[in-house]
C-alpha cells in the first residue's frame, strides 16, 4: 500500500505560478512512476507529467515548456512546478504512484487559474 498526500493548489492570476508537492509513504521501495494527472468539471482526468525512479520524464503537450516535474528518492516526494499558468489549467490535480502494477492517487489539490 501507498499512500499520498498533496499540497501547494491554490487561486493565482493567468500567467502566475504554483508548486504542487505530494509525499509518498508506505511501502515507498517498490514505486517505480509517479506522476500529476489533472481533472477539469465534466472532463476525464488526463495525465499532465510523469517521472520513472530513473528521473526520465514524460509530459503532457499542452504544458510542456510550461510546467517541470521533479523527484527526490530519498524523501520520497514528487513536485510540479507550474509556470505561465493559463486559466485552462483550472483543474483538481492528482498525484499519482505506480507501485506493483497498482496505481495509488492522492486526494486532490485544487487549482484554480483567473483571467
Amino acid at each position: 500500500q501507498v499512500q499520498l498526500v498533496e499540497s501547494g493548489g491554490g487561486l493565482v492570476q493567468a500567467g502566475g505560478s504554483l508548486r504542487l508537492s505530494c509525499a509518498a509513504s508506505g511501502s515507498i521501495f517498490s514505486i517505480s512512476a509517479m506522476g500529476w494527472y489533472r481533472q477539469a468539471p465534466g472532463k476525464r482526468r488526463d495525465l499532465v507529467a510523469t517521472i520513472a525512479r530513473d528521473g526520465s520524464t514524460n509530459y503532457a503537450d499542452s504544458v510542456k515548456g510550461r510546467f517541470t516535474i521533479s523527484r527526490d528518492n530519498a524523501k520520497n516526494t514528487v513536485s510540479l512546478q507550474m509556470n505561465n499558468l493559463k486559466p485552462d489549467d483550472t483543474a483538481v490535480y492528482y498525484c499519482n504512484a505506480i507501485s506493483r502494477g497498482f496505481n495509488y492517487w492522492g486526494q486532490g489539490t485544487q487549482v484554480t487559474v483567473s483571467s
